[in-house]
């Protein structure tokens, strides 16, 4: 696996799966949505762990710095 993730996007994500988190245990979401944003908070929770994206390698896509 090639990194293809970079520093900013990596916080954005790690933003992104916090919320959800506080989100669902102060109980401002719940059921359903609860089990689709959780499920959303793990896969970015493991991609930005990873360094590594499966959409933006299909998409031929990358965010990391490039080394001079």
């Amino acid at each position: 696996m090639k990194k293809n993730i970079g520093s900013t996007d990596k916080i954005i994500r790690l933003v992104i799966a916090a919320v959800i988190a506080v989100l669902y245990f102060m109980d401002k979401i719940s059921g359903t949505t609860a089990v689709i944003l959780g499920a959303v908070a793990i896969i970015m929770l493991v991609t930005s762990f990873l360094n590594f994206c499966p959409i933006w390698s299909v998409l031929g896509k990358s965010t990391c710095e490039v080394k001079k």
